[in-house]
């Protein structure tokens, strides 16, 4: 198995191509082993009233599995972090919900991707926003500074989950979100996957099991968790992905249909507990005479 550093740095040789060939006007998303187009995890993410006015080329780099956006809820005047924001279309789609009070953050570690979420703010011309340099497992904004977090099929590529969602619990304000789309394995898949560095670039061999997604959260503190699937992958689905990976895909594919799908993960920061004294001196609220 590959160290952290060495998958980090696939994962931004991808996705520094992908930013490329979206620049040149090509499609492409989460897959392997090129980040060639594959509709099974990316296709029809978005409706067309959402991406109406945006950058051809921020639909174009949208990476994803789901549509946080559209299930976070987010209120205006939020401050909304998307952790991998990619080329940017979920965090100009949340910046255009938060309003002129709020504030869209998106951190990503690739330069090319960082380059063109920057054209994509600029042509859209949203001032409510801020792109970041960094790796999500070291997010570079301060305690309780956030909302609400979103990500769209980025966690299961990072190899330190635990500093992800630990760093995720820290920057939240008390009783602050999370709302992401992920990709979820339920059961158990081939080895054979797990090891293939081409899936885990593109968004399969890195993902969570249902129950230790769970519990990571549980550990990073999280309340409230939720994992709602909004896709499962058929037969079909899953030879459609595991192309070029250098597998027997028509012996594997069997082992895993119906076992990964895109899943909106919800979970929540505890509110902080009011300390003796707060509000009275019972330290009791309302009870004043």
């Amino acid at each position: 198995m590959k160290t952290p550093e060495e998958i980090k740095a696939i994962v931004r040789g991808e996705y520094g191509q992908a930013a490329r060939q979206a620049q040149q006007g090509g499609s492409s998303c989460c897959s392997a082993p090129e980040l060639i187009s594959i509709d099974p995890i990316t296709g029809h993410l978005y409706e067309q009233h959402e991406t109406n006015g945006l950058p051809p080329a921020a639909v174009a780099a949208s990476l994803g599995c789901g549509n946080p956006t559209a299930l976070a809820e987010l209120r205006p005047g939020e401050t909304v972090l998307d952790l991998g924001s990619g080329g940017g279309i979920d965090v100009l789609l949340s910046a255009r919900r938060v309003g002129a009070a709020g504030k869209a953050y998106g951190l990503d570690m690739t330069e090319e991707m960082l380059a063109l979420a920057r054209e994509n703010q600029a042509e859209a011309g949203l001032t409510n926003v801020e792109f970041l340099k960094g790796e999500i497992e070291d997010i570079p904004l301060p305690d309780a500074s956030v909302d609400i977090i979103i990500s769209n099929c980025v966690i299961n590529l990072s190899p330190e989950k635990d500093r992800v969602l630990a760093e995720a619990y820290r920057v939240l304000k008390p009783g602050g979100r999370l709302a992401i789309s992920d990709i979820v394995v339920r059961g158990t898949v081939p080895s054979e996957i797990r090891k293939s560095m081409e899936l885990w670039a593109g968004c399969v061999a890195g993902a969570l099991e249902e129950s230790e997604y769970r519990a990571a959260l549980a550990r990073a503190g999280f309340q409230a968790i939720e994992i709602v699937p909004t896709r499962i992958y058929t037969l079909d689905d899953a030879k459609s992905f595991l192309a070029g990976a250098g597998l027997d895909v028509e012996s594997v594919a069997q082992h895993i249909q119906g076992r990964v799908m895109s899943a909106f993960v919800r979970a929540r920061k505890a509110m902080a507990v009011r300390e003796a004294g707060e509000g009275d001196e019972d330290g009791r609220e309302g009870n004043k005479k």
